[in-house]
């Protein structure tokens, strides 16, 4: 998510949400590990995906990296 990754930004907005609706602001404390823990086997999926992904593209380009020959630094 865009933003677990700026956390202060994330803190500032909470904060505003508090001032403007505080029962709001607390019933989004209260449901936001319930969304990530719901959002978990999407993730674990996601990266199972990325792998497999990755192998497919290693096993096809395995034999033109074969017969390219050592590479010339």
């Amino acid at each position: 998510m865009f933003l677990q990754r700026l956390p202060m930004l994330t803190l500032l907005l909470w904060l505003l949400l508090l001032a403007l609706s505080w029962p709001l602001a607390l019933l989004a404390l209260l449901l936001y590990p319930l969304i990530c823990l719901l959002l978990l086997p999407f993730r674990l999926i996601g990266i199972t995906v990325d792998a497999v992904l990755a192998l497919l593209r290693a096993a096809l380009l395995l034999p033109a990296r074969l017969l390219h020959g050592p590479r010339i630094s």
